[in-house]
C-alpha cells in the first residue's frame, strides 16, 4: 500500500479517505449507513428485550450525561464490566442504539453499560472528551465491586476510548484501572479531518484537534493505563487512511512499551466491524470474552 502522507492530499482525496462509506464492499456508501444504523438498533431493540436494563441512568447533571446498563442475571458480585463508546464521527448515533453488542456479553456474567455523550453540533470535542471521561469515573463508583472495567470503542467511539485511556486521572476522584480496551476502526489523529466536512460540526481549530488526539498523548497513556491490554482493530476494508491511523498508533504504543496487539479483521467494512459483536462466534467477540477470562 502507498503510504501516501495526507498532507500531500487534495480536499476531494481526504474527504474520500475520512468516508469511511464510501469503502464498503457490499453496498453503495447511502446503503451501508442506512443498514448500519438498522443493524445497531435492531440488536439494541434485542438486547432491551432479553436482558435486565436500566436505561437512561445519569452520570452527570448535563443534558444527555446518561447511560444505559445491560446486566446478566448472575448474582455474583464479582462481573467484569464493558463501557461501550458508539461512533457516529461525534454528530451522529446515541446510546439508544449503541447496546447491540449486550447479548453475547452478557449471557457470558457481563455488564455491558453504552455511555451517551453530546454530539455535535451540541457538544464539541473538549466537551465529549470530558463527558465519557465523567462517565468512567461515574460507572466506577456506581460499580465498585466490579471484577475488571473494559472499554470498547468504535470508529469516533475508538479515538473517545483512547482518550479516556490517556487521562490524567489527578484531576478526578478517583482512578480507574482499566483492564482491557478495544479500539475499533479509530481515529487518533484528527488534524487531517481539520478541512473536511466532518469538521463542520466540531468547528475543531488546529489547537482544540492537537489536544484531543491520542496520538500526541502517549507519555499520559504510559502514565495512567500501563496495565492495559489494548486492542487495535481495524477491518480489511476500511479506507487507507484509517487503516494508517490504526497502524500508526499501534505502532506508538507498542514503541511505547504498552501492551497492545493488532487485528486486521478480514472479510469486514468500517461497519460490519463492529456490527458482528452480535454474534458470539465472532472473532472480536469471542477475543473480547476471552480478554474477561469469559470465554
Amino acid at each position: 500500500m502507498n503510504k501516501t502522507d495526507w498532507t500531500t492530499m487534495n480536499k476531494d482525496e481526504l474527504e474520500r479517505q475520512y468516508s469511511p462509506s464510501r469503502w464498503s464492499h457490499r453496498m453503495s456508501a447511502d446503503d451501508v449507513i442506512r443498514a448500519h444504523v438498522a443493524a445497531l438498533k435492531s440488536g439494541t431493540e434485542k438486547a432491551r428485550a432479553v436482558t435486565q436494563t436500566l436505561l437512561d441512568v445519569p452520570y452527570g447533571d448535563g443534558d444527555g450525561e446518561n447511560l444505559d446498563v445491560y446486566v446478566p442475571s448472575s448474582s455474583s458480585p464479582d462481573l467484569p464490566l464493558v463501557i461501550y463508546l458508539h461512533g457516529g464521527y461525534w454528530q451522529f448515533l446515541s446510546k439508544d442504539e449503541s447496546g447491540f453488542l449486550a447479548v453475547p456479553l452478557v449471557q457470558k456474567g457481563v455488564v455491558v453499560v453504552a455511555v451517551g455523550y453530546s454530539i455535535a453540533p451540541k457538544g464539541n470535542m473538549d466537551l465529549m472528551v470530558s463527558q465519557v471521561r465523567r462517565s468512567v469515573v461515574s460507572v466506577i463508583q456506581q460499580y465498585s465491586h466490579i471484577s475488571g472495567l473494559y472499554l470498547c470503542g468504535h470508529s469516533a467511539g475508538a479515538h473517545l476510548a483512547a482518550m479516556v485511556l490517556s487521562t490524567d486521572w489527578s484531576q478526578y476522584d478517583i482512578s480507574p484501572q482499566i483492564k482491557g480496551a478495544f479500539l475499533v476502526s479509530g481515529i487518533y489523529d484528527l488534524q487531517p479531518i481539520l478541512s473536511t466536512y466532518v469538521n463542520e460540526p466540531l468547528k475543531m481549530t488546529e489547537e482544540v484537534a492537537l489536544r484531543n488526539s491520542p496520538s500526541r498523548l502517549l507519555s499520559q497513556l504510559q502514565l495512567s493505563s500501563s496495565s492495559c491490554h489494548i486492542v487495535i482493530a481495524v477491518a480489511q476494508n476500511d479506507s487507507p487512511e484509517f487503516r494508517k491511523q490504526s497502524e500508526e498508533y499501534f505502532k506508538d504504543l507498542e514503541s511505547a512499551g504498552l501492551k497492545v496487539s493488532y487485528e486486521d479483521v478480514p472479510n469486514t467494512d468500517h461497519f460490519s466491524i463492529i456490527e458482528q459483536l452480535v454474534d458470539e462466534n465472532y472473532h472480536l467477540t469471542k477475543l473480547l470474552l476471552k480478554m474477561m477470562g469469559r470465554s
